[in-house]
């Protein structure tokens, strides 16, 4: 039955006007495309901050500051479409509580995770309803925390883990043909960032875990610079990768780990990251290098988490010593 107190949008989906770029020729279009001006160890500013949602037992905000060449096109535009994305997401814990009454009984803490897109996150827009790749992103996060939190302490007891992504990581450049990358690369981002934020977040709702847990992505990328030039493509291995400033992405890899106790608790690696199909022989482009870029990467978003959980503990001794 239709809802007469408003006024209700077209049956049908509708697709937003896309303005064309100012440049003349679609030659030009590629010089478009943003540029890594990072070094290959070098990984991106990191915004954390937890205590954001009151009426959540814990929560927190992560956000990855914009690439230097998306920076420069928003001061400078050629296009009215932005060349790339960036990462921004919320994570609210509720819990530990109590399993309802027709629960079965269960000795350790029940653990749910719930990942869901915002509408407008992706240029290609969500759905109310949780898609393949929510859920994945779901399972892939409750592994990686699962193996941080101490569940004994907490029999007959649930907590609910929700993260919002309020902007996700491009899977390519906008510019792109759609099937010039048949990996969905930007989701690793996204579990990275997930990881991280659920960590501050557990930590701020004061749940007693192992060690705090760091997601880092690492890939092994083509160099476009060198193709373009007419030179042979050498595969380089880069921390914390954007995809949208690489047209080809051999394989990637991002981690769940803790650097007090040197354990991974998540992996997932996508792409064939063999020497043999890199066309090289080189000990450094293994998938064993693969890892440890992306435990490097871990290790630099943990120095941002600790200094956020540091700033919630001084947060909550402060509270504690005024309701004193």
């Amino acid at each position: 039955m239709t809802d007469r107190r408003r006024i209700n949008g077209p049956p049908s989906g509708t697709r937003p006007a896309v303005f064309a770029s100012s440049l003349k020729s679609a030659s030009g279009a590629a010089t478009e495309r943003p540029r890594r001006h990072r070094q290959p160890n070098e990984l991106r500013k990191i915004f954390l901050k937890t205590g954001l949602i009151p009426s959540a037992s814990g929560s927190a905000y992560l956000e990855y500051e914009p690439s230097t060449s998306l920076a420069a096109a928003r001061s400078s535009p050629q296009s009215l479409i932005p060349p790339s994305s960036a990462l921004k997401l919320a994570c609210t814990v509720h819990g530990p509580k109590p399993l309802p009454r027709s629960a079965t009984f269960s000795p350790n803490l029940v653990l749910t995770t719930h990942v869901k897109y915002a509408p407008f996150a992706a240029r290609q827009r969500k759905g109310h309803i949780r898609d393949a790749s929510e859920r994945d992103l779901g399972v892939h996060l409750e592994t990686a925390l699962r193996g941080v939190i101490v569940a004994e302490r907490w029999p007959k007891s649930g907590l609910d883990i929700t993260i919002t992504i309020l902007e996700a990581e491009d899977d390519r450049w906008w510019g792109d043909a759609p099937d010039s990358h048949d990996a969905p690369w930007g989701m690793m981002n996204v579990l990275a960032g997930c990881i991280t934020a659920a960590s501050a977040a557990i930590a701020d709702a004061r749940i007693d875990c192992l060690d705090l847990v760091a997601g880092g992505v690492a890939a092994i990328v083509s160099d476009d610079a060198a193709a373009e030039e007419g030179n042979s493509s050498t595969p380089k291995l880069m921390l914390d990768t954007d995809p949208a400033e690489h047209k080809s992405i051999l394989s990637a890899c991002v981690v769940a780990y803790m650097p007090a106790r040197d354990e991974i608790t998540e992996i997932w690696l996508k792409g064939d990251h063999s020497k043999a199909s890199l066309g090289v022989d080189d000990s450094s482009l293994g998938h064993e290098a693969l890892i440890d870029g992306a435990v490097n990467a871990a290790r630099g978003a943990h120095t941002v988490l600790v200094e956020a959980v540091q700033e919630s503990a001084e947060r909550y001794a402060g509270l504690s010593i005024s309701d004193s």
